[in-house]
Parts: structure tokens; C-alpha cells; sequence
């Protein structure tokens, strides 16, 4: 039987200081690059979730000693045979398969039964390509390795998603050859992941290029050891923010870095757009909501910051005119076909919500309490809790799938709710 959660409902404005933990997207990318690297590495202010765990026991079944506590030690060694749970996480998939490759011996790879339907052939076929023993082409499928493989150039359609090009990225030094990768396809979403792994890419020695827009070249050579320092999760840190837009008041996060590369910061120009305040110090970004209490709807191209489109379309659905989310045909193949999910459910609370191929159409409609189902996915659960802080009686199916990214969300929405700082 399925679990619901009373999702809270809030009638005063909330003021409250939010501590964000750590960026998952960093933390896994870290975990790789530091099992791929020419020495011990540390890893401060990581992520502990279940996606960040599932990456730390990937690398560890293949052979990495890693220690977990306050800071991960993380100390490479040959990789071997093993078996990889990759759960629903989609880092794991993607970034682990190249890792595989190095390996002396077969890995298979397996996950949760919705991880089933997650395109994959991109990754397997490009590793085909490069010269590696591939079986199966969705999970489960199996790598066989054989120390280090050739490499090379190799075209892929990256258009469902840029963890492929991450993912071949990370492991694309430790090639004989390195790896010359041209992505094909006509759209490429989520570019400031790329950016991202780029970023730590280069920080860890590696030489990188990128001749094109849609075109990198890998050198061969060492991945150096690097004590990573982990920034807040931006995403992580967007419901929270809601919760200010919607109910009034103020949401404090601490930490917020000046420059990042993650798409979470994206949510401050939409939320302005919404009619919100933001304000950043030295150390923090505050959002207020608006002095009318109205939020405005927007027409924003999520194609970079798809994983924002959960929350800003719970926003939509709260707001006073209407909103177009577009150019997000992509998260179809995400935890869930997200466009159909945000419409069943923005539609079963009353709202009016359409479903095109590439974006959602959402228009003001008087909201009313329900079921809300989380589809096992962390970003629908809390845009649930999003919209249960301003309609009464929402009940979020399976909020513990948030501790996909966030252990502990529902006690973290109730810290805020009260006041408290956490």
C-alpha cells in the first residue's frame, strides 16, 4: 500500500534560515574523478543520500578504498569485477559504465526496476565504439573490461541527456587515446552540468578542450588527486525558496557560492520574474515572496535547468497568470516522465495544466486538496510539499523518495515552517 505524508499547510508567512547539504551532482562527480585519480583525495561537505551512496558503493565494489564519516577519504586502486547497484540514479549509470571499462574483469550493472526504462544505449554504444566489450543496451547490461581501452573520437545524441557527455568526460583521461566526442543531436540539454564537470575536470590537471560548441577532446594523461570542497545543493535549496514565494516571509540560505556552475542558480531570475525579492550578502541569498502576496506566472526556457522545472511548475500552478515551462521534452526520461506526471498531478488538484511534447501550459485554476503521487521521483515529492503550503488537505505519496537527494526533507520543511534554522 502506498504511504502518504499530510503535506503542511501554512496560512502566516515563514521566516527561517535553511542549511542546504551538499551538491549531489559535485559530490558524485568528486567520487569519480577521485577513484580515477593518481592519489588519495578528501571530500569535504559532501552529499550523504542515496545517490551519493549508491556512487561511493559503485566505486568501492570496482576496488576504491572509501572511508565515509564527516569527510570521505577516497584512495584509488586497479579496478576489478564486480556487481553495481545503480539504483534510480541516473549519475551512477551514466558516469560509472566508463569507469567499468578500466576494470580487469566483467561488472554488471543493475538497479531499481523504474532505473529499466532510463535511455542508456548513447553511453553503451559510444563505449562500444571506443573500443569496449559491451552487453545490453537499457540495465541490466554488463562491461567487461580489460585494463585501459583505446579511446578516440566518437559521434553520440546526447539529446536526452548531458550525463552521457559527462560521464565519458570524467573517465576519458584514463583512455588510451583520450576520448574526441561530437555530440549529433539537433538540442543538448543541461549545459551547465557540462560546464560543471569541465570545471572539475580541469582543477584536477586534466587537459581539455573544446574545439566547438558541441565538441570536447580529452587528452590522455593523470587525473590528479584533489581535496574537493563541496558546494550547497542549489536544487536542493529550491523548495525551500518556494516556500518564501508562496506563503510570504523570508527564506535565508546560507553558503550560497558567487559563482558556481550549478543550474540551481537559476532559480534566482525566475523567482524575480515571479515577482519575488532576492537578496544576497556576503555569505547568503534571501528570497522574499511578494508584497501583494500574488506570484506572476513566466515563460522560461528550462532546457539547462530541467531538474528546477518540478518546483517552478508548483510555483505555476500557485500563481496569477499563466506560465509556459518549454524546450523540456528531455525530462521524459528522467526518474519519471516528468511533463505527464506535473500535468496528472497539477490536474488531479484541480489546476490546469497542458502537456505538450516539449513543455507544460499552465494556467490559474482554483486549487483544492488530493492525492499528489511522487512516481518514486525526489523532485515531485517536493513539489507536492510545494503546493500542500498553500492548498489544505494534499496528502504526497512516498515523501521518503526525496532522501534520493535530501535524507530527512519532510523534518527540514517542518524546521522551516517553525522558524527554526537548520
Amino acid at each position: 500500500m502506498p504511504k502518504f505524508w499530510s503535506a503542511p499547510n501554512v496560512e502566516k508567512p515563514i521566516h527561517a534560515t535553511v542549511e542546504v547539504p551538499g551538491s549531489k551532482s559535485i559530490t558524485n562527480r568528486a567520487l569519480v574523478l577521485a577513484a580515477l585519480a593518481d592519489g588519495p583525495s578528501t571530500i569535504r561537505g559532501a552529499l550523504r543520500s542515496r545517490d551519493s551512496d549508491l556512487m561511493a558503493a559503485a566505486l568501492s565494489s570496482m576496488g576504491t578504498s572509501i572511508t565515509l564519516g564527516d569527510h570521505i577519504r577516497v584512495e584509488p586502486a586497479p579496478f576489478r569485477a564486480a556487481a553495481v547497484d545503480c539504483g534510480l540514479a541516473g549519475t551512477v549509470m551514466r558516469f560509472v559504465p566508463p569507469v567499468a571499462a578500466l576494470a580487469q574483469g566483467e561488472v554488471l550493472f543493475d538497479g531499481d526496476e523504474q532505473a529499466h526504462a532510463r535511455p542508456m544505449n548513447t553511453m553503451l554504444d559510444a563505449l562500444r565504439a571506443l573500443g569496449v566489450d559491451v552487453e545490453g543496451d537499457r540495465l541490466p547490461f554488463r562491461v567487461r573490461g580489460a585494463g585501459a581501452p583505446r579511446g578516440g573520437k566518437v559521434e553520440i545524441d546526447a539529446s536526452a541527456s548531458s550525463q552521457f557527455v559527462s560521464g565519458l568526460l570524467l573517465s576519458a583521461a584514463r583512455f588510451s587515446e583520450g576520448i574526441h566526442i561530437r555530440h549529433t543531436g539537433a538540442t543538448l540539454p543541461s549545459t551547465p552540468h557540462i560546464d560543471m564537470t569541465l570545471d572539475m575536470l580541469r582543477t584536477a590537471g586534466v587537459a581539455v578542450a573544446q574545439p566547438s560548441e558541441h565538441e570536447w577532446v580529452v587528452e590522455p594523461g593523470p587525473i590528479h588527486a584533489i581535496d574537493w570542497d563541496i558546494e550547497p545543493d542549489l536544487s536542493n535549496a529550491t523548495p525551500f525558496m518556494a516556500a518564501a514565494a508562496v506563503c510570504g516571509g523570508e527564506v535565508r540560505i546560507p553558503r550560497w557560492p558567487a559563482n558556481t556552475t550549478q543550474p540551481g542558480n537559476q532559480i534566482l531570475p525566475i523567482l524575480e520574474s515571479m515577482g519575488c525579492e532576492v537578496g544576497r550578502d556576503d555569505d547568503a541569498v534571501t528570497v522574499r515572496g511578494p508584497e501583494n502576496g500574488q506570484l506572476q506566472g513566466v515563460d522560461w526556457d528550462m532546457g539547462d535547468i530541467g531538474e528546477l522545472t518540478p518546483t517552478v511548475a508548483a510555483l505555476a500552478a500557485l500563481a496569477h497568470t499563466p506560465s509556459r515551462l518549454h524546450n523540456i521534452a528531455h525530462l521524459r526520461g528522467h526518474e519519471t516522465d516528468r511533463l505527464a506526471a506535473l500535468a496528472t498531478e497539477i490536474q488531479r488538484l484541480g489546476g490546469q495544466c497542458e502537456e505538450l511534447a516539449d513543455a507544460l501550459l499552465i494556467s490559474p485554476a482554483p486549487l483544492h486538496g488530493g492525492t499528489w503521487h511522487s512516481y518514486a521521483d525526489h523532485r515531485m515529492a517536493t513539489a507536492g510539499a510545494i503546493i500542500g503550503l498553500r492548498v489544505p488537505d494534499v496528502e504526497v505519496e512516498n515523501i521518503e523518495t526525496t532522501s534520493k537527494t535530501l535524507p530527512n526533507f519532510d523534518a527540514m520543511w517542518q524546521d522551516m515552517i517553525s522558524g527554526g534554522e537548520r
